[in-house]
């Protein structure tokens, strides 16, 4: 932070004195608060604030899209639990930012996305100016918190106000709105640097109340059927050792949500994943541990639940509590603190599983278990490919790749891959979260191997592909260890759906997407049989290097809306 990084701002021998601007204090600042990667589009006016950026050894990974840069910073903000840092431009660009950043604070993820914009005084009397827009205004709906900056002197506080905000308590996404004439203002370099500084403690631990503590303890130690469900806000606070310590002590079955898989290895004897149904339906205490009651869990509603269930639930946010149904024991603190606290209060071994829950639970696991075998073994002689034959050789391959993560989108793609392929190790998969949206794929992949140097492997639907896949030049540009793998049945949903004229139907598509990868330089494959997913994938790990294996898949496979067909509108259906 010193006059010498602006070039020719130095005194030196004309007695002037040295001088910044706008662009290097936001790369000061930035640098100062630990920031080691940048995801964005360039152009007006943010372009030299990436130069500068990547000149001052902060990484600058450039996007095609601005809504993939920002699905990149959020996926960066859950693996590190630091604020991703998304640069975008202004108004169109802001506003194809400000997909992934509602959908990060929706999904509980700390991120910040800083936007150039257009001149003030122009915008506010709606003079027409280039890119004209209120971005402020049109991203408070949709964030955590919005900020702009009117001066240079003011990036410092505007940066830490926004990490601090990002991060603390319930992490969601903050947006940061920087004028081009912010920007571009030249102020006094020492005046400049003395107004930078690093945030301290931005997510101090919240201890939870011993009398709430205690009131969970009561109702988990006279519970008869108790369920323990992990949300991937436990898998964020990287609370593993606890939430381990809790769940073996106290022998409480657990269902971990998608994104939590791998906090215990999914094949852990109290996990009734395998018996989800069951478990829902006959648990009497349940214990949310950062997983909310939202559409994914049914909002905790009977028949799906037991109507007579009574939650306990683990969040940061109060607020959260009670928003579905009633929390007989909140519990509001971090994870890590709150099972601590559990563990230190139950010493006394007051809570224990029932046996015959257990075995109750154990006994269905292994019915189920014995049902899907049956499926798997179908599926893998079916020609042409099926989904689960594909994924079966995709879970073989990963089984000798622990140390890869996983990035999962698509409607059977999700569905189908999440009940096949199990995870053994934490925040090693990353999928369409609380939305369920399409088009996080790439942006998630692209951070993961950024963030975590290792191999990725990226799951995806044929439809879901479509909406980031030209991000697939920037994985080749960077030489980024992420292996593709569409499966491809040629539609969204199916893609055997006849049309009602001469276009194609409404899901119908058609892509060879291995030759799409090769423009870039990429390796890219097709595979017609799960021997070939398996020996392609293989070969692709092995290499280190982008690639993209296209698994032709039966166009006749697949479910309408995957496993969330109930949500479609009945009214008079289309036959």
């Amino acid at each position: 932070m010193t006059a010498a990084s602006v070039p020719g701002t130095g005194a030196g021998d004309t007695g002037q004195p040295a001088v910044t601007d706008g662009i290097h204090l936001v790369v000061d600042a930035l640098k100062l608060n630990g920031v080691e990667n940048i995801y964005g589009v360039v152009g007006i006016p943010i372009t030299d604030l990436a130069r500068v950026a990547q000149g001052a050894g902060i990484r600058y990974i450039g996007f095609r899209h601005e809504s993939d840069a920002a699905h990149a910073a959020a996926a960066a903000g859950f693996l590190t639990k630091k604020a991703g840092i998304c640069l975008t431009v202004s108004a169109p660009g802001f506003l194809n930012g400000l997909v992934g950043l509602a959908n990060a604070t929706t999904n509980c993820f700390p991120m910040v996305q800083i936007s150039g914009s257009s001149e003030r005084h122009l915008v506010d009397l709606q003079r027409g100016d280039y890119e004209e827009m209120d971005q402020l205004a049109a991203a408070r709906p949709f964030a955590k918190a919005a900020y702009r900056v009117h001066r240079a002197e003011d990036i410092g506080r505007g940066l830490a106000r926004a990490i601090r905000t990002a991060v603390s308590g319930r992490p969601g996404g903050v947006y940061l709105d920087i004028p081009a004439a912010v920007l571009g203002e030249v102020i006094d370099a020492e005046e400049g640097a003395n107004s930078l500084w690093e945030v301290v403690d931005p997510a101090p631990r919240q201890i939870p109340d011993r009398e709430s503590v205690d009131r969970a303890i009561q109702l988990l130690a006279g519970a008869e059927r108790p369920l323990i469900i992990l949300g991937k806000g436990a898998a964020y606070a990287r609370a593993d050792e606890q939430i381990r310590e809790f769940v073996e002590a106290t022998g409480v079955p657990y269902l971990p949500m998608s994104m939590a898989k791998g906090l215990l290895p999914d094949d852990h004897p109290q996990s009734a994943a395998t018996a989800r149904s069951l478990a829902l339906k006959k648990a009497d205490v349940v214990m949310l541990v950062g997983a909310r009651l939202n559409w994914l869990l049914g909002h905790g509603d009977a028949p799906q639940w037991n109507p007579d269930a009574k939650f306990i639930q683990v969040d940061i946010a109060a607020a959260e509590m009670d928003s579905n149904q009633p929390i007989a024991a909140p519990l509001v603190g971090d994870v890590g603190s709150v099972l601590e606290a559990l563990s230190e209060r139950n010493k006394a071994g007051a809570i224990t599983a029932p046996t015959a829950w257990r075995e109750e639970l154990t006994a269905r696991s292994e019915q189920n278990v014995a049902k899907m075998a049956g499926r798997l073994e179908k599926a893998r002689a079916a020609h042409p490919m099926k989904f689960l034959g594909a994924l079966q050789a995709i879970r073989d391959v990963l089984a000798e790749h622990p140390e890869a993560y996983v990035v999962n989108e698509g409607a059977n793609a999700l569905d189908l891959a999440r009940n096949t392929i199990p995870m053994s190790v934490p925040r090693h998969r990353l999928d369409s979260g609380t939305w369920g949206v399409m088009g996080i794929g790439m942006g998630y992949a692209i951070a993961t191997a950024v963030e975590t140097g290792g191999p990725v492997v990226a799951i995806e639907g044929d439809s879901a592909f479509g909406f980031s896949g030209m991000e697939l030049e920037a994985v080749c540009r960077y030489n980024l260890p992420i292996v593709t793998v569409i499966l491809n049945n040629s539609g969204v949903y199916r893609g055997n759906e006849e049309s009602a004229n001469d276009d194609p139907a409404p899901t119908k598509l058609a892509a060879q997407h291995h030759l799409m990868i090769k423009a870039f330089g990429g390796k890219g494959y097709q595979a017609n049989t799960p021997d070939e997913v398996a020996s392609l994938l293989r070969e692709a790990l092995a290499a280190g290097t982008p690639a993209l294996i296209d698994c032709v898949v039966d166009p006749s496979d697949g479910t309408e809306s995957g496993a969330i067909a109930h949500l479609n509108p009945k009214g008079i259906t289309i036959k």
